[in-house]
């Protein structure tokens, strides 16, 4: 019985360090969900590009998440004003005509229309016509970037 303590407390100790293990390791896998609805705010044209907007900054708040993904609603006769690119970004058009600035040179934009816009290029974006202009952004954060900016 005696041979038979020390392996006992071996295993007890055993079984301890695993569940401590375990309760520190964070739980694999997980998921947020918004709705437009929750995040949408009015504001004006980012990058000084006028009138206004509504902008969806989706998952805002989630802790450790570089990468940021936003929808904007250009109302008639707003825009994204001309600015330099930090960072590689991607416009995606879901609807309405909008007029892209890229590196001074105009694009048409419309629906299923996708832009890469690269480090160090320049670009704006200016709403065309009667429908609002519904556009995706998405970009990595640097992560000294205290919050998202578009």
């Amino acid at each position: 019985m005696r041979h038979l303590a020390p392996l006992a407390a071996g295993i007890l100790i055993g079984v301890a360090a695993t569940t401590a293990a375990a309760q520190l390791k964070p739980a694999p896998g997980g998921y947020v969900v918004e709705q437009d609805a929750t995040v949408a705010r009015e504001e004006p044209g980012p990058h000084a590009g006028g009138g206004q907007t509504i902008g969806y900054s989706f998952f805002r708040s989630t802790p450790g998440l570089k990468l940021v993904f936003r929808k904007r609603v250009l109302k008639p006769g707003s825009g994204i004003g001309y600015h330099e690119q930090a960072e590689d970004e991607i416009y995606y058009v879901l609807s309405g005509r909008g007029r892209m600035t890229l590196d001074g040179r105009m694009v048409d934009v419309g629906p299923g229309t996708a832009i890469l816009t690269r480090t160090g290029s320049s670009h704006g974006l200016k709403q065309v016509g009667t429908d609002d202009l519904v556009i995706l952004i998405n970009y990595e954060q640097a992560p000294s970037s205290p919050e998202p900016r578009r």
